[in-house]
């Protein structure tokens, strides 16, 4: 701890976010930069408690080394910094730009004070790496001879993959969409992570032998059982895509669309690829978002930049408090009210509403019908006379998800599942099935980035025990 007064000597502080009227004209990230040596006088705030919560389950599921790191930061030493960081984390540059930071909901500084900027520092750490030329690939000592497949390339499969290939174990990273990155690549959008992040840490995991297979539908193109053929394991990190659905009338008329499927056709335009689908934009039009979590943010930040003519973000749910709810004390997660960088950009943000159907012409959405709910004992009561309707031309489904497609390659597998319809596993993390891991996502349902990693990483370590052990998913087919 090289300054045992910093948390009081010094107040949070984090970068600025680019102006308005500047963001909106492209999809550049939005955060200024953030100079070295306030980043050294933030880690000065850590107090290196005798019980860092903010490693807990609580506050990090990858249990980052956070005191260490950010002491290594204040006192200039940056390279440590980054040895310390890669550790637990094989991606801080993901988890710095998009995770929530449970880590600093359960610094202990934040009781009674503002947490340590956590984040900022981990990300800045990671981005010297880089800038410096420190990140490099990390080579197998030797090699097993031992193959494993994974299927898909979000970051529980990535972590997986290079944590599996640093094992000596020969990996292959299997991908239905012409790019590596998953919702990395096509549900993030580029003002919240350009996707040159995601392309400079695939180098690195080329040069450690992963190879990558895009294009490549397993269950369609190639069978489940085919791979276990083929492969001594196989890791199953496909995510959870099945997107919740709205089942009311009018549902069926055009411009009514998932949120996933917005998101992924902007990052595809972003990337220069042609767009085959029905094209879906926002500009000049009246958009309403249904869903206020981190997926309409992302929706509503896209809409902006689209130019929409006017947007509206609908939730279910109650407003939050101001502040930590009673029901959830530090250190856990707390329930309050949030405001990102996208409803800085303007939205008409709303609670308490329920969406009862939609009507149009010419099978073209042009209302949407709701009224406002009271959520009591657990249920939400329609509150009478609170009826209203809303012209509309796009309306986003950003409801979250419910889980992994099983149509497909699950069901052909024969995988079995738990009780809320994710692969169930193991404590290995192996599925129902000889030699078929699942994580990520698809063992957990819809969760964190830094949980995807740390599922990634917890699954290869289940993977190379099994494989160290002489045992083979071909065996058993």
């Amino acid at each position: 701890m090289a300054d045992a007064k910093g948390f009081i000597k010094f107040a949070r502080e984090g970068p600025k976010r680019r102006p308005v009227e500047l963001r909106l004209r492209d999809w550049k990230e939005f955060y200024e930069p953030f100079a070295d040596d306030k980043l050294q006088t933030q880690g000065a705030r850590c107090m290196d408690c005798g019980v860092p919560f903010c490693q807990s389950t609580h506050g990090c599921p990858v249990v980052n080394l956070i005191p260490e790191w950010n002491d290594l930061v204040h006192r200039g030493r940056w390279q440590d910094a980054l040895k310390a960081l890669h550790t637990t984390n094989n991606f801080p540059e993901f988890t710095g730009r998009l995770c929530p930071a449970p880590c600093e909901s359960a610094c202990v500084l934040g009781i009674n004070s503002d947490p340590v900027s956590i984040r900022v520092i981990e990300w800045n750490i990671i981005d010297k790496g880089f800038d410096e030329g420190w990140v490099q690939p990390v080579l197998s000592v030797s090699r097993t001879g031992k193959t494993v497949a994974i299927i898909g390339s979000g970051p529980a499969g990535l972590a997986a993959a290079q944590q599996l290939a640093r094992a000596g174990h020969s990996v292959t990273v299997y991908e239905k969409a012409d790019r590596i990155g998953g919702l990395l690549r096509y549900g993030i959008p580029d003002f919240k992570m350009e996707k040159e992040v995601i392309d400079r840490r695939l180098e690195q995991m080329r040069a450690e032998g992963v190879e990558f297979k895009t294009g490549v539908t397993v269950g369609k193109d190639i069978s489940g059982e085919d791979l276990r053929g083929r492969y001594d394991a196989v890791c199953l990190a496909m995510g959870a895509e099945q997107a919740r659905e709205l089942p009311i009338p009018g549902r069926e008329l055009n411009g009514i669309h998932p949120a996933m499927d917005f998101l992924m056709q902007q990052n595809k335009r972003g990337a220069g690829d042609k767009i085959t689908d029905e094209p879906i934009t926002a500009k000049g039009k009246k958009v309403v978002i249904i869903g206020g979590g981190d997926t309409g943010s992302d929706c509503l930040g896209t809409t902006h930049r689209q130019e929409c003519s006017a947007v509206h973000q609908f939730e279910l749910l109650p407003e939050p408090p101001q502040q930590r709810a009673g029901s959830t004390p530090w250190p856990l997660w707390p329930m309050q009210l949030r405001t990102s960088h996208a409803h800085e950009e303007g939205c008409d943000r709303q609670w308490s509403v329920s969406t009862t159907k939609f009507t149009g012409r010419n099978g073209q959405v042009t209302k949407l019908h709701a009224h406002r709910v009271a959520f009591e004992n657990g249920k939400f009561t329609p509150m009478p006379g609170t009826e209203f309707e809303m012209d509309v031309d796009l309306v986003l489904l950003a409801m979250g998800f419910t889980g992994p497609v099983k149509n497909g390659l699950l069901d052909s597998l024969g995988v079995k599942y738990d009780a809320r319809g994710n692969v169930a596993a193991d404590e290995r993390f192996m599925s129902s099935v000889e030699g078929v891991f699942a994580g990520g996502d698809t063992r957990r349902g819809q969760s964190l980035i830094v949980w995807a990693i740390a599922e990634g990483r917890k699954m290869a370590a289940g993977v190379d025990a099994y494989l160290k052990a002489g045992k083979s998913a071909k065996a058993g087919c």
